[in-house]
């Protein structure tokens, strides 16, 4: 968090804050003028703030004034913010922490400043108040916020459901093919990385929200990895191991299974690092046995990683690299939180409002359900990713890493690969994600879609929500893309479907039964690693 006395000693020309202080008193003057007049004009940009959309903000005489002055003093912070003469990344941290500060000290998120709160005490008779402490010592003993109604969801019945067996098990991961619905399948199976930080069931939802059901329906054999939550006697693995243990060895897995020379790949956010990661490997051995990607919403070239940025600096890194190689964990909670700061007003305040403030009881969603089960990451992993990738951005640097002995050059990597990046992603921005298509060596494919960084993936058809863009070929610069990209409504996903067909290597009869005598089912899907929840 940042105050007024950290604004202060960020340098500034003594000149242009006179200015800006210049500027803005007509303004605070006009504030109060409205205010003794009773006047409160509700300005265009606070009409599309929910944290002030009921009618008290704007009819009740203070906390119309409240609402103002909150207002105006941020718009004040964040352009002082902006003065600061600092070095790019250092004035990138004071922007987002001033930002941080003046979500927090919203008027909404107090109880005594919150008309909606006060109004709700009063006609529940008290309740929402005993209601809202109780949520609050709950998720206190949780160490997190409760965003959904956990009793709603449940792995295994809604979501994480979509029929199969889990057909390989190790002590990273364990690899679930799912049961074909279609008398015909394409001949390669389809292999999906998810992100090792959450859970993967971000792909396999309540049903008309799973991505993985939606394939399987689609005529593919689909095998996912259910990636191990760390537990302590785990935490040295590093990152040769999730490639080997996991991205390699579900690829070889499905690929016998199958009876194919080849598969098609997926890989989700840092899932589709690994699994680019993997690829590197095999075409540094000659190995082709990947015939195509996806890459969603995925990071290679790491010059621009976003807000995510703040937060990873080689002085972090420093502090905390030696326990982290001597095999401490990075905990999920520690990366959920993080990644819930970059939208604190829909992902923090937003919840601790109507929850703790309001009483109200958390709404059933899957997508935040989800969020909420996260995953830790051992230490050598953890440090080999920020250090090499985010800091270093040595991924995008023919040869510059060594992964499983093999020098990677991206370069090499030459089957057709289908990238996506969410247009409004505070994760992966999709512009670094558009600079894949100049790393890859293959034949790329750059697919834009609305919203962000897991509304953009989670976009199932019979939605009809959002839209995405798409261009015949690449172009030199994102915004020359998007420039001349063409609109088109509703999910991506039928897009994608007609682009994997054409790698599907024509059809076979769906297999009856999962695995094979080699890889015989271990048990049902979900699985057990899944269900894991490891402090």
């Amino acid at each position: 968090m940042i105050t007024a006395p950290d604004i202060a000693r960020a340098p500034f020309d003594p000149v242009e804050v006179a200015r800006l202080n210049a500027s803005f008193a007509p303004r605070v003057q006009q504030l109060w003028t409205s205010a003794m007049q009773g006047a409160h004009a509700m300005d265009a940009a606070a009409t599309q703030d929910r944290r002030f959309a009921s009618p008290a903000w704007r009819e009740q005489p203070y906390f119309a004034w409240l609402r103002q002055a909150y207002l105006l003093y941020g718009e004040y912070l964040t352009a002082l913010a902006a003065l600061a003469h600092l070095p790019a990344a250092e004035k990138q941290r004071l922007a987002f922490a001033v930002r941080q500060f003046v979500d927090a000290v919203s008027p909404a998120n107090f109880p005594a400043t919150n008309p909606d709160v006060l109004a709700r005490a009063v006609e529940t008779e008290g309740r929402s108040v005993v209601t809202g402490f109780r949520q609050f010592m709950a998720d206190v003993a949780k160490g997190r916020i409760t965003m959904s109604d956990e009793s709603a969801f449940a792995i295994g019945r809604n979501v994480a459901a979509t029929p199969g067996r889990v057909v390989l098990r190790n002590d990273l991961i364990e690899l679930i093919q799912y049961d074909a619905t279609t008398p015909q399948v394409a001949r390669r199976p389809l292999v999906i990385v998810p992100p090792c930080i959450n859970k993967y069931y971000i792909l396999d939802l309540t049903p008309a929200n799973s991505f993985v059901r939606h394939a399987v329906a689609e005529g593919h054999t689909v095998f996912m990895i259910s990636w191990r939550n760390i537990p302590a006697q785990l935490g040295g693995l590093a990152w040769d191991d999730y490639l080997a243990r996991g991205v390699l060895a579900a690829i070889d897995a499905a690929k016998a299974i199958a009876q194919s020379p080849d598969v098609n790949a997926l890989g989700f956010c840092v899932g589709g690092t690994l699994l680019t990661s993997a690829l590197g490997v095999l075409a540094a051995r000659g190995e082709r046995g990947v015939a195509s990607a996806t890459l969603l919403t995925t990071m290679l070239d790491f010059d621009d990683p976003g807000e995510i940025g703040v937060y990873l600096t080689r002085a972090m890194l420093a502090a905390r690299k030696p326990a982290l190689l001597a095999g401490q964990r990075v905990h999920g909670s520690e990366l959920a939180g993080a990644f819930a700061s970059l939208r604190p007003n829909d992902l923090v305040w937003n919840h601790v409002v109507d929850s703790y403030l309001k009483g109200r009881t958390p709404p059933a969603f899957d997508l935040l359900f989800w969020n909420g089960d996260s995953a830790n990451l051992p230490g050598p992993m953890y440090v080999y990713y920020i250090e090499h990738l985010y800091l270093d951005n040595a991924l995008r640097t023919p040869g510059a890493l060594t992964m499983l002995g093999e020098r990677i050059d991206l370069r090499a990597i030459d089957i057709p690969t289908y990238i996506y990046a969410s247009r409004d992603d505070h994760i992966v921005p999709w512009r670094s994600a558009y600079r894949s298509v100049d790393l890859l060596g293959g034949d790329n494919t750059f697919v834009l879609g609305a919203s962000g960084h897991i509304a953009g993936v989670v976009n199932p058809p019979q939605a009809h929500k959002r839209n995405y863009w798409t261009r015949d070929g690449v172009d030199a610069t994102p915004e020359s893309w998007f420039e001349h990209a063409q609109s088109h409504a509703g999910s991506w996903w039928p897009h994608w479907y007609r682009w994997l067909a054409r790698h599907a290597g024509g059809k076979r009869t769906a297999p009856k039964a999962a695995g094979n005598e080699r890889f015989p089912p271990l048990g049902a899907a979900p699985g057990d690693y899944v269900r894991e929840r490891v402090e």
